[in-house]
């Protein structure tokens, strides 16, 4: 009877432990397959431009000159309604009030309106955001555009193709398919979006080495080595100092070139 009892008893333990065994190499295989949840934050609230600074050529930073940028919506809108038609190369951004260096950030754009007459002609359905730009507090009265690199947007014009998410580079150079880029810009693999739909953009950036655009979750460029170099057309002594220096952060910026644009859903994701 003992003998019964203790063949039990240990029956018993051994299926306990195999039991929990089990159940911490399933917790385990559970903690394996799930993912981290990424934690976007948005970097505009729906409701006005507290956090962003406004800096348009002509004009010293903090003068949103004619209402270029104003929030409606839940929109950052690019508003030529106090122009009077005439854009007289009034290049403008809005920055966000931060700078970062790694991170990936998403939104949605769309070309709404037609452009002011006096625009350029490569101008029309065509922004961009700004990444690793210069401080908007230092930048030029009469500058056009920040020393960053642009993830181009346009938008399609005709039956011919027109990619977005495209790369620019002012007073700077990438390296892309293993050597120095230092033409001005370069098309992504995109499709072509007309009209005024909502198109998906999300950057992601890692400091001074690889910069990914993806336009409605396909990636369209890659490249790396961001640095400075190039044209510009101010303060070109200082800027010579810095040629094939590292990018390595910089503040975000949205661009206003002549073509009104919306801008939505602005979030990051730092890594």
């Amino acid at each position: 009877m003992k003998k019964y009892l203790y063949l039990v008893c240990l029956t018993f333990i051994l299926s306990a432990v195999s039991c929990k065994q089990k159940s911490n190499q399933e917790k385990i295989e559970t903690a394996k397959t799930v993912e981290p949840v990424e934690k976007w934050t948005p970097i505009f609230n729906g409701k006005d431009l507290n956090d962003w600074i406004v800096k348009i050529k002509g004009h010293p930073a903090g003068v949103n000159y004619k209402n270029t940028f104003i929030t409606e919506d839940g929109c950052i809108k690019v508003n030529y309604d106090e122009y009077n038609d005439t854009f007289n190369a009034s290049f403008g951004h809005i920055y966000y009030n931060k700078p970062f260096s790694n991170y990936k950030l998403r939104l949605q754009y769309r070309f709404t309106g037609k452009q002011l007459s006096d625009g350029p002609s490569w101008a029309i359905a065509n922004s961009g955001v700004m990444i690793h730009c210069e401080d908007p507090k230092k930048i030029g009265v009469d500058q056009n555009f920040p020393v960053s690199v642009e993830v181009q947007l346009l938008g399609g014009l005709s039956s011919e193709e027109r990619p977005t998410g495209n790369l620019c580079t002012p007073g700077t150079h990438v390296v892309l398919d293993n050597k120095i880029a230092t033409d001005h810009c370069f098309e992504s693999s995109s499709k072509t979006y007309h009209g005024d739909q909502w198109v998906k953009l999300e950057i992601e950036v890692r400091n001074d080495s690889i910069i990914k655009h993806f336009i409605n979750g396909e990636e369209v460029i890659q490249y790396c080595k961001p640095q400075y170099g190039g044209e510009v057309d101010f303060n070109k002594e200082h800027w010579k100092s810095f040629e094939g220096k590292p990018l390595k952060a910089g503040y975000i910026s949205l661009q206003s070139e002549s073509h009104p644009v919306e801008f939505k859903d602005i979030e990051i994701l730092e890594l």
